[in-house]
């Protein structure tokens, strides 16, 4: 039940609307999680190039990033995750984190392995900041109101964020020799540690959406023997994914995408739903878009 629509008329469709503002609303809760990643991200390489003198010419990359263009991603990833199913989008979810989890393990917990782990779990990040919502409120008898609440909290803190990075990208450099910025004096001793907090925050974040994931994908199931039937082919095809991306050639991030969700295409056209393929369609064109804008970050964290 709606809490806004049990104050209105039942008009026809009036459910249907209310669906899909909700939809709406939790697509913008992920895309300002996504974009506070981001701009976080950034203000960390750009003091990361600005004390390397080698990479002077990455730091000058980082700050010509075309700020106008930031309302437009928010506006299409906002759309790509209320499009997509929370079944698609609990299905992207698991597969990042038994892949972060991999690689942690493989990798490290090294600055540099974050960074680039940081600007791949985009999409995954805002459809498991979605399928979070989607559980946590399921049922809520005020849902669309908490939903308005967490959008405003969310742009806040998207706006906020946003803001230190452009203040960074124009004055960090004359505010840190000045030393009068109390904002850019925090950042000159503790930028460091920007990356573990982005992990844990991240963590964190994961291990409520694979909580919720689970849940949303299992009441689905009307017996064992379907659920079976699903996760069985559903945890050999993620586990040979996951092998495949640690032991196989190098790859391009744009080939990795399209290896994991070629993968997941075809799993779903056997034990999946015709929705289903549709919004793995969706994931993939969410997960290029993220992509290519953070294409500059991306290649700083691969040089660094």
């Amino acid at each position: 039940m709606f809490a806004l629509g049990s104050w209105l008329p039942p008009w026809p469709g009036l459910s249907w609307g209310w669906a899909l503002l909700d939809a709406l609303l939790q697509g913008l809760v992920g895309a300002c999680a996504v974009s506070v990643l981001c701009s976080l991200l950034k203000v960390y390489l750009y003091i990361q190039c600005l004390n390397d003198p080698e990479q002077q010419r990455e730091k000058e990359l980082i700050r010509a990033q075309w700020w106008v263009l930031e309302p437009l991603h928010m506006v299409v990833l906002t759309g790509l995750l209320a499009v997509v199913g929370s079944r698609v989008a609990s299905l992207v979810v698991l597969e990042f984190s038994l892949r972060a989890v991999s690689t942690a393990i493989s990798l490290g917990k090294g600055a540099c392995s974050s960074c680039q782990l940081f600007v791949l779990c985009q999409y995954s990040l805002g459809c498991g900041v979605s399928c979070a919502l989607s559980f946590l409120l399921e049922g809520a008898p005020h849902s669309t109101c908490n939903l308005l609440l967490a959008a405003g909290l969310a742009g806040l803190l998207a706006t906020l964020a946003r803001r230190l990075a452009q203040h960074v990208c124009i004055l960090y450099e004359l505010h840190s020799r000045a030393r009068y910025c109390g904002v850019c004096i925090f950042l000159l001793t503790s930028a460091r540690g920007i990356p573990r907090l982005l992990r844990n925050a991240l963590a964190v974040t994961l291990a409520v959406a694979d909580m919720a994931a689970l849940e949303l994908i299992n009441r689905d199931f009307l017996s064992t023997a379907e659920a079976i039937r699903f996760w069985m082919p559903l945890t050999i095809c993620y586990t040979l994914l996951v092998v495949y991306m640690q032991e196989g050639p190098p790859q391009s991030v744009y080939q990795t995408v399209l290896v994991r969700m070629g993968g997941l295409f075809i799993l779903l056209l056997t034990v999946g739903r015709w929705s289903d393929v549709l919004h793995v369609l969706v994931s993939l064109l969410g997960e290029l878009w993220c992509l290519l804008r953070a294409s500059t970050m991306r290649d700083v964290c691969q040089q660094q």
